[in-house]
């Protein structure tokens, strides 16, 4: 049985293995330059550098420091609404960002309950998407795995969180980041800087990225840069 494992199986011993993955394995206490996988938060930083404050979604936010897009706007003095349908990644960011908004939930406005891929509780493509499952099973999703999890309206996590404008918006969800997107943008609210990704980790189009572009485009947002798989767009 791996250590993993071992951990996991009491309620205390999980909660140990939570810290030894903040503070031993990822050293939460040591300030680094960039934490995102292909360094999308030094840009996003420096496009907020004159703002101390804000506000950020991070819808597929995964894990407060690994691969974080938000990290850096977090040590700088924002806070925000952090959203992920695996528990043990809420967990990790009630411990490390206790005065944001942490969510083990997803973004339906007909608020219905959906069936997760889950790969493990560490693993940064659980997915909603069954397509995206169908991708990856022979390389990844070893334990086949499934868990239910009930989704919240945008406006019921908004009321919730009582933020009154969001400036940052960021949408990694493995498969449905368009249909997250259009939940979003326009209607319900229009932030100042927006991370999505567009692209595989080969460089090739998503299945769904010119349909982003366009849609973006039509919401009167434009490219900033792209970052490997990441597109930002700014109002």
């Amino acid at each position: 049985m791996s250590l993993k494992k071992i951990f996991f199986k009491t309620k205390l011993s999980y909660k140990i293995y939570l810290y030894y993955n903040l503070f031993l394995r990822n050293k939460c206490f040591i300030n680094k330059s960039q934490y995102s996988q292909w360094g999308e938060d030094i840009i996003i930083s420096e496009y907020f550098k004159d703002r101390k404050e804000g506000v950020y979604l991070d819808v597929g936010c995964f894990h407060p420091i690994m691969y974080s897009n938000t990290c850096l706007l977090y040590k700088k003095g924002w806070h925000g609404i952090n959203i992920d349908v695996n528990p043990t990644s809420i967990d990790l960011f009630n411990i490390l960002r206790p005065k944001d908004i942490n969510l083990c939930t997803t973004i339906d406005n007909k608020k219905r309950e959906f069936k997760v891929y889950y790969d493990h509780p560490f693993s940064p493509i659980n997915t909603l998407d069954k397509e995206y499952y169908d991708s990856f099973k022979n390389k990844f999703f070893k334990d086949n795995s499934l868990i239910m999890i009930k989704s919240k309206s945008i406006d019921e996590i908004l009321n919730l969180s009582k933020f009154k404008h969001i400036n940052f918006v960021n949408i990694d969800v493995e498969g449905m980041d368009f249909e997250i997107l259009h939940q979003l943008i326009p209607n319900k609210m229009k932030p100042e800087l927006i991370s999505i990704e567009t692209h595989k980790v080969d460089g090739s189009k998503s299945q769904d990225c010119d349909k982003i572009n366009e849609y973006l485009k039509d919401c009167k947002f434009k490219t900033l840069k792209r970052v490997g798989p990441t597109t930002l767009f700014k109002c």
